[in-house]
């Protein structure tokens, strides 16, 4: 089998691994690196539950190899939360306005999130609605979902 030299910057430190060509930057994260927040759920692009930031915009690490993810800064749900553990405050915004059930999507519907206020797109509810229309959760927790947002999107 041909491996591959991949260096990935992941949550500020630095991960010299040897890969399969193939492997999407989600295999990587879970099974050879240990991220496990970072979800499978459909692994076709569709459900958004492995939603990842590289350099800062968010991506479906489904459907990104890791190589080309080489030299780019990654950040998952569990680089989010401030050095001393401090929970970043769209965390602390799903755990107060209870959005989540099951608790699946959401380290991917959290980074989606972030990306969300960070890129400028909860000025509306209905532009939350829109901007997270690619992270789906099976438990309906939506409108509690936006209602963290808009929460984060306000303090912003």
């Amino acid at each position: 089998m041909q491996t591959l030299d991949v260096t990935l910057d992941v949550n500020g430190r630095t991960h010299s691994l040897q890969l399969d060509p193939r492997t999407t930057l989600l295999d990587a994260l879970r099974e050879h690196l240990g991220l496990t927040g970072t979800k499978v759920g459909c692994n076709h692009g569709t459900c958004g539950s492995c939603t990842v930031h590289v350099d800062g915009r968010r991506q479906l690490a489904c459907l990104v190899l890791a190589a080309s993810a080489a030299g780019r800064a990654v950040r998952t749900i569990e680089g989010l939360a401030a050095a001393d553990g401090t929970p970043h405050p769209m965390q602390a915004a799903f755990v107060a306005h209870d959005a989540l059930q099951c608790g699946y999507c959401t380290p991917g519907q959290i980074m989606s999130a972030v990306s969300c206020v960070e890129e400028g797109h909860a000025r509306t509810d209905d532009e939350i609605r829109e901007y997270m229309s690619g992270n789906l959760c099976r438990c309906a927790a939506y409108p509690n979902i936006v209602a963290a947002i808009a929460d984060v999107a306000r303090a912003a």
